[in-house]
């Protein structure tokens, strides 16, 4: 039999792998794991701060709402209800 063809050397080489890649899958659970409980911490705390307004290029625009608008807006939420 050749080096190559050994059994043994296969089957320990077997095993290694399929510890790397259990300790890999494991390794990649906790990093998630990890980043999904960091963002149940660090997105609680970031509230959209002022008021109505988008911003366009580098500038924000402010948006007003007209009397009819504001109207309308109050009769859609009656709707609702």
């Amino acid at each position: 039999m050749s080096k190559k063809n050994n059994l043994a050397k296969r089957k320990k080489q077997h095993e290694f792998d399929l510890r790397r890649e259990k300790q890999d899958k494991e390794k990649l659970e906790k990093k998630l794991h990890a980043k999904k409980n960091k963002m149940k911490v660090d997105g609680g705390g970031k509230k959209k701060k002022g008021g109505s307004g988008f911003q366009v290029g580098k500038r924000k625009l402010k948006t007003k709402l007209t009397a009819l608008a504001k109207a309308k807006a109050a009769q859609a939420m009656e709707l609702d209800k």
